[in-house]
């Protein structure tokens, strides 16, 4: 095995001695290995480590407007903190906002994922749709529910009122009582996919003869979710909620451009508070204090994420005998266990009541047992069509309404003139947005960043990822173990101390912010879904080509990255959506009209309190038509890049 690591020489040019200090001092494939990992390292130290270390001591200063001058006072930020109703509010709306989430998240994909994983007919399809806002753009999902919630224009009060829920029209996004349910409800639309797409992989992980075996003995549905897939999704469902919780509890994009942290403060998270602090008002300082003060929990949960997903199972089963840790773990899952026991109680009750009423109906019908099973199984599929009705709708809505208003023509919007159907259909929106607005330009820039941004991250991540993956050098654990603590960075504790250092650069408000930038939480991601793939690859394979006198580099180039491609397609596809969907960067660094990225070009179309609905739709429209057709063309690696290669990582 130690042959294998080493670059076979010719007697004369080895240097023995060098070459065996240096082996025992960086490791056996140190020569290969740093090169490779490099430029993630420079990345990760000089855009990740040295903006965090800046924000630190940024927070601890203050910039007086009188003066000009920027003047230290200690701890002083963070000591206001402590009095400031501004902040308190804010905090109170992000753990009221994260929290609710979380919970209809994990309730609605939990539903739709068992749904998904039963027999029914057109199941991909219905999966797909299902998976469709994952794909949205966020300035697309934020502009397609605010035009659904308009008191005014919107399609939600008509409906309603049709219904007979409401007796007047409501203001969703402008009354302090509705704001944040209907912000909830959006981040839950967005939300789902995520959590069907891993519930869905935790699904088809489970041992089907458990729940066989449950069947056998006798255990109803309700029992067989209970004891047997519910422990089995357990270490999903952990998994799913720490991640949910750090992308939702530092959500930035969603709020502000839906309510702008209105009305009367309703919807202020943390971030946005931050955000005006630092970007809004000039206070550097008091606007970093507020997005650090988050840190102390972000560092805890990055911490358990990165534990349980890089548990060893060997180690795991060794300390099972002692320790306090495992001592309180257990009286937690005892706890946990009695309260699901509560919960399920009346579920498992009702099951067996509808059993005893089926059987009564068939009893009383005279059908053979045959002849029940048939019918039986027939209204199951039925029932859980009929189920998962709703949550379709609830999914295909936003975009049936942005492609209807994109139809229309203005007269048509403003007179509410055929609410829910174009008449007559129209391309008068697409028309004027191309003519009338900087659509093609903003288009252009977010084609050049999106593809550059992506390229130097797969390309970089592939070297690293097989490095940490296959090469044994020094730090290697220590480097996998940041490397996923700078995938769970937030960026609401970077993008102040970065606007700051691209300031310093003379980069700000260039492409080259955001170039450089991107990669920040590209990069890392991409890194960590492809450790698993390059370790799902036999290494024999690269072994006996280098016995046959290959060298390391050209059995990562000739043989592993061929075999790896499938896990390259899906990182590639999934940065490329996610540099074409990023918001906050983009609208933080870049303020030239020529140089904005589609997302903040369609913020900026939005002057004061009018927004030209039909030319916004369009937009929406046309900004989702890219990552739809990469979606639709590899649906199949982008799943399998989020499960194979996040769970083996």
């Amino acid at each position: 095995m130690d042959q294998a690591h080493e670059t076979i020489l010719p007697a004369s040019k080895r240097p023995p001695a060098l070459l065996k200090r240096l082996r025992m001092l960086f490791g056996p494939d140190w020569s290969v290995g740093f090169p490779f990992v490099l430029p993630m390292v420079v990345l990760m130290l000089g855009l990740i480590a040295w903006p965090f270390i800046q924000a630190i001591m940024l927070s601890t200063t203050t910039f007086n407007l009188l003066t000009g001058e920027t003047v230290s006072v200690g701890l002083r930020n963070y000591e206001r903190l402590a009095s400031s109703s501004d902040y308190r509010l804010a905090m109170g709306n992000t753990i009221n906002f994260t929290l609710w989430s979380l919970g209809l998240k994990l309730i609605t994909g939990l539903i739709i994922a068992l749904i998904l994983n039963s027999r029914l007919p057109y199941r991909n399809v219905l999966s797909g749709i299902i998976l469709l806002p994952w794909i949205v753009p966020e300035i697309v999902t934020a502009l397609a529910w605010k035009s659904i919630f308009d008191p005014i224009f919107g399609g939600l009060n008509p409906i309603l009122q049709g219904l007979g829920v409401i007796d007047r029209p409501l203001g969703w996004l402008s009354d302090p009582n509705l704001a944040m349910s209907s912000i909830i409800a959006v981040n839950v639309w967005k939300g789902i996919p995520f959590f069907v797409l891993l519930l869905l992989a935790g699904l088809k992980a489970i041992d089907r003869e458990q729940l066989e075996a449950a069947t056998v003995d006798g255990a109803d549905a309700v029992q067989r979710f209970r004891h047997v897939t519910l422990p089995g999704l357990r270490y999903v469902i952990l998994i799913m909620l720490l991640l949910s919780f750090i992308l939702t509890f530092n959500q930035f994009g969603l709020p502000y451009l839906m309510t702008g942290g209105g009305p009367a403060g309703a919807t202020k998270l943390y971030s946005l508070l931050a955000y005006e602090k630092a970007i809004g008002a000039l206070q550097y300082g008091p606007g970093i204090a507020i997005a650090l003060s988050v840190a102390p929990l972000m560092a805890v949960l990055i911490w358990l994420l990165a534990r349980f997903m890089r548990r060893d199972e060997r180690k795991s089963a060794s300390n099972r005998k002692g320790g306090i840790g495992v001592q309180v773990s257990r009286v937690f899952a005892r706890i946990l266990d009695i309260l699901l026991d509560i919960i399920f109680l009346p579920l498992q009750l009702g099951a067996r009541g509808f059993a005893a009423i089926g059987r009564a109906i068939q009893a009383a019908l005279g059908v053979g047992r045959q002849f029940g099973r048939k019918h039986i199984a027939r209204l199951g599929i039925v029932g859980r069509l009929a189920l998962l009705v709703p949550f379709l709708i609830f999914v295909l809505f936003p975009f049936y309404w942005v492609i209807i208003t994109s139809l229309k023509s203005t007269p048509q919007i403003s007179e509410r003139a055929s609410i829910f159907w174009p008449d007559p259909f129209t391309l008068d929106q697409y028309t004027s947005l191309l003519y009338s607005t900087n659509f093609l330009q903003w288009l252009g820039n977010s084609v050049l960043v999106a593809t550059v941004s992506t390229i130097i991250s797969v390309t970089f991540s592939a070297l690293s990822a097989y490095a940490l993956s296959r090469l044994k050098f020094a730090g290697a654990n220590l480097l996998t173990t940041l490397l996923l603590i700078t995938y769970l960075l937030p960026g609401t504790l970077l993008f102040i101390p970065l606007y700051q250092i691209l300031t310093q650069l003379g980069v700000i408000n260039t492409y080259a912010a955001l170039i450089l930038t991107y990669p920040t939480f590209l990069l890392p991601f991409a890194t960590w879904v492809l450790l698993g793939y390059f370790r799902s690859i036999p290494v024999e394979l690269e072994e006996a080509a280098m016995i046959d006198g290959a060298t390391r580099l050209y059995a990562f180039w000739k043989i592993t990255l061929p075999l790896a491609m499938p896990g390259v397609l899906s990182v590639t596809l999934i940065a490329f959506t996610t540099a074409w969907n990023e918001f906050l960067f983009a609208f933080v660094f870049i303020t030239s009209e020529s140089i904005r990225t589609l997302p903040i070009g369609m913020l900026s179309m939005v002057v004061g309190d009018i927004l030209p609905w039909g030319k916004l739709m369009a937009a929406s429209l046309l900004t989702a038509i890219p990552v739809a057709v990469l979606y639709i063309y590899a649906q199949r690696f982008l799943v399998e890049g989020l499960t194979v290669g996040g769970v083996k990582g």
